[in-house]
């Protein structure tokens, strides 16, 4: 391991939860060494595009606010027969793009049976991910989204700790819109409302109020 190698993982075991640390001319068998190094911890999110890397490490308030969308995505598969698998930050590098991140979570749906029961994704071969839920409460320095458009990730959700927007990828970038794209009954104010309820009152009373919503809008 080079010196320059050892000094920045230093940096970062140093970083503070809910920090971001942004770094330029990095290459990328330096990111793959850093991504090794890292492996066993959940404490940082690596994003890298093409010679820059930023290191995120989430917040407890990041992580609660990101753990609700799993209750959510959970109710409206169930609800609608739809089968769901959940891949969290797994690690997505694209080589020949110099491109690689870690959603904060992100699910197979529409993929699901090809997905479920793998251990390991290679996205030179298999679907990406449905949809990528980002959570963007630290502002973060490094637009992700070319580096989705590059894997191909057709819609991402996006809560800025106050409001949840929607986006479709269109050619090779992403458009907002109102509604979900996979849920098309499902509109990004009323999501954004049931998340608020999950944020003051707790996942139940939410996954209460999101399953009776669900049933009654899902046939118009």
């Amino acid at each position: 391991m080079s010196a320059q190698t050892i000094g920045l993982l230093e940096t970062i075991e140093t970083l503070p939860a809910g920090s971001t640390l942004l770094l330029h001319d990095v290459g990328w068998v330096e990111y793959e060494k850093l991504l090794a190094q890292l492996s066993d911890s959940r404490r940082f999110r690596l994003s890298y595009d093409r010679g820059t890397l930023e290191i995120m490490t989430p917040s407890s308030r990041h992580e609660s606010l990101k753990s609700l969308f799993a209750h959510l995505l959970a109710v409206l598969t169930e609800e609608l027969n739809l089968n769901l698998v959940g891949l969290g930050s797994t690690t997505f590098r694209l080589p020949e793009a110099v491109r690689g991140t870690e959603p904060d979570d992100c699910y197979y749906i529409q993929h699901a049976q090809r997905i479920a029961g793998r251990d390991t994704i290679d996205p030179a071969t298999d679907p990406p991910p449905d949809l990528v839920v980002e959570v963007d409460i630290a502002h973060p320095s490094l637009d992700k989204f070319p580096i989705y458009a590059s894997l191909k990730v057709p819609e991402i959700w996006r809560h800025d700790g106050r409001i949840l927007q929607f986006f479709r990828l269109t050619g090779d970038h992403y458009t907002q819109t109102p509604q979900s794209g996979l849920f098309p009954f499902l509109p990004a104010d009323v999501l954004t409302g049931i998340v608020r309820q999950g944020k003051e009152q707790g996942i139940i009373p939410m996954i209460r109020s999101f399953r009776d919503w669900v049933r009654a809008h899902r046939l118009q």
